[in-house]
């Protein structure tokens, strides 16, 4: 499975399940650009890094992903766009009758919005080019529901409708579009709610991860962002490119119960 000579743009990915999707997608020889709001010499260095591990290109480009403009910014400044992996996103928990509505307006914008912004902004590039992978990170919360994520769950059952809509419309060009729906992921910022977890709980490590934070997993495992990476370069790959508008769970079973 090769990718070279493509440029992929990630957003929301100077960590978490976006850095794996980065780092897959070098592996596999793209180029890459990395973006997340802020602009610091760690995002450019993280950048560098990725580059000379892999040998491809790698910048990383600043651009705040609940700003419409920023979000078609992103895709012009990064000049070639054959990949486009919608990453970034936000989380608020809160009942919906107390769901503060600066965080339902940012959770749409980020989660939502700027899905739109970026494929609209990255299909006449894919289509000058002649190819093109449009790859959505929805979520198993894109396909099924909790309660008190409002929100998230709305964005996310949006990002999967309008998967659906990009690859019917794209549907007879060399250009796919899906959506890769996770679990839950072993994040740093995941790994970094356990200890609190179980001190709330008064568990050990093993027993919270299993009985409370994958209680809804029933592989009582933690996907992996390199597992993530790995299923968006396959959606990118020759292989895949019968495969358009469907979702692809990452969840360990989850969604099947």
């Amino acid at each position: 499975m090769s990718l070279q000579g493509k440029t992929a743009v990630v957003t929301g990915s100077n960590s978490g399940i976006g850095l794996g999707v980065v780092r897959e997608l070098a592996r596999a020889g793209a180029n890459v650009v990395l973006n997340s709001f802020t602009d610091s010499e760690q995002d450019h260095a993280l950048a560098e890094t990725i580059a000379a591990e892999f040998g491809v290109s790698a910048r990383y480009i600043k651009a705040d992903m609940s700003v419409a403009q920023e979000c078609r910014d992103l895709i012009a400044s990064a000049g070639a766009c054959d990949i486009l992996v919608n990453n970034a996103g936000i989380q608020h928990v809160s009942p919906i009758d107390e769901f503060p509505q600066e965080k339902w307006d940012a959770i749409i914008s980020i989660n939502l919005n700027s899905v739109f912004h970026t494929t609209a902004a990255a299909l006449p590039v894919m289509r000058a080019a002649g190819w093109g992978r449009v790859v959505n990170i929805a979520s198993a919360h894109g396909l099924t529901a909790s309660p008190f994520k409002s929100a998230y769950v709305a964005a996310k059952h949006g990002v999967v409708g309008m998967t659906k809509t990009v690859a019917l419309e794209t549907a007879q060009e060399p250009i796919t579009c899906n959506a890769v729906c996770p679990g839950y992921v072993l994040t740093p910022l995941v790994e970094a709610q356990i200890p609190d977890t179980m001190a709330e709980y008064d568990m050990d490590r093993e027993t919270v991860i299993k009985d409370v934070m994958l209680a809804r997993q029933p592989s009582k495992e933690f996907a992996t962002v390199e597992q993530l990476g790995g299923t968006v370069a396959f959606l990118c790959s020759d292989s895949a490119a019968q495969i358009t508008g469907t979702t692809l769970s990452v969840d360990g079973g989850w969604t099947a119960l």
